[in-house]
C-alpha cells in the first residue's frame, strides 16, 4: 500500500498535488494530522469495476431459513381471491 501521512498545514499548500496523485491513483492512501493526531484519512474512490464487485452478493450470508421451511410451498390454507379473477377487493 502507497500511502503518505502529511500535518494539517502540509497538506493545505500541496493540497491540489495530492489530490491529483490520489486520483491517478499513485496513492492508495493519505493521512491528515493536526498537531500529531489522525484527523482525516483520504483514499480513491472505487473503481467502476470495483464499485460493482463490492455490490454483487453483497448481502451474501444474511439470510438464515430455518431448516425444515420450504419456502416454495404455499402460506395460506384458503384460495386467494386472484384464483377467482378478483383481483381488488
Amino acid at each position: 500500500m502507497r500511502a503518505e501521512t502529511y500535518g494539517a498545514a502540509d497538506f493545505k499548500t500541496n493540497c491540489l498535488a495530492i489530490l491529483d496523485r490520489l486520483a491517478r491513483r499513485d496513492l492508495d492512501q493519505v493521512t491528515i494530522t493536526k498537531r500529531g493526531r489522525t484527523v482525516a484519512v483520504l483514499t480513491p474512490p472505487p473503481s467502476s469495476a470495483e464499485a460493482v464487485e463490492m455490490l454483487h452478493g453483497f448481502m451474501r450470508g444474511s439470510v438464515a431459513v430455518p431448516e425444515g421451511v420450504d419456502l416454495l410451498s404455499p402460506i395460506l390454507d384458503e384460495p386467494l381471491s386472484a384464483s377467482d379473477g378478483k383481483l381488488h377487493q
